[in-house]
């Protein structure tokens, strides 16, 4: 990609919190899954924790650490994340859960996609992505306040060996055009949900759902 590796500092972005005044645009991250071991101890009162609760020192806190680590990084009028994690994390409970319901009522779950297993190298399991945004009334997209989509793409993949799976160009313009759909975007057509693929769920849903994340739900 490009990237001189003299450029890339080795921190931990928790521990160490190298960019600790940083208010970013964008954030695209791919953190460790169901790290137990990410700093509980030292970090447990940590500024970053301070509106949504303090994640668990078990391994589903891991997950909420990094991601509320990245959203307390977002910029307030603009900022966008895209998160991978693993698909406990859509539906666990205990502290998690707490924390979760707190982000979906702040209005900052923008889109679930739960992806089909095979996708990495390294593990079998399936994963999903959360796409976060501070500000669904942007004036760059269509207003939807208190909407979140929620896209299942486990059956939409192409298997090259019995272990790999990966998408198309036409794949994965697929799951991309149902968002940009949803949001409004220009070039699109009008969006409309899928029985069995995709649902723009209210808050009010995603509350009777005891606030699960994940699309299979809806």
């Amino acid at each position: 990609r490009g990237i001189e590796a003299k450029n890339i500092a080795n921190a931990d972005c928790l521990l160490e919190h190298p960019h600790e005044k940083v208010k970013a645009n964008f954030v695209l991250a791919n953190p460790p899954f169901k790290m137990a071991m990410w700093g509980y101890e030292k970090l447990k009162d940590d500024v970053r924790f301070s509106k949504y609760g303090t994640p668990s020192s078990g391994k589903p806190g891991g997950d909420y650490a990094f991601m509320s680590h990245m959203i307390h990084h977002l910029d307030e009028k603009d900022g966008k994340m895209g998160l991978v994690l693993d698909n406990g994390s859509m539906s666990v409970g205990g502290t998690e859960r707490i924390i979760r319901q707190k982000i979906v009522e702040d209005d900052l779950i923008d889109c679930m996609v739960a992806l089909p297993k095979n996708l990495f190298y390294t593990v079998a399991i399936p994963a999903c992505l959360w796409f976060i945004t501070k500000n669904k009334d942007d004036g760059k997209s269509r207003k939807r306040r208190d909407e979140t989509l929620f896209i299942d793409a486990r059956k939409i993949f192409t298997p090259i060996d019995r272990a790999h799976n990966e998408f198309t160009a036409e794949q994965i313009e697929k799951i991309a055009g149902t968002y940009r759909s949803f949001i409004g975007e220009k070039g699109y057509p009008k969006y409309e949900d899928v029985p069995g693929y995709c649902k723009a769920a209210t808050l009010e849903d995603i509350s009777k759902n005891n606030f699960v994340l994940t699309p299979g739900r809806y």
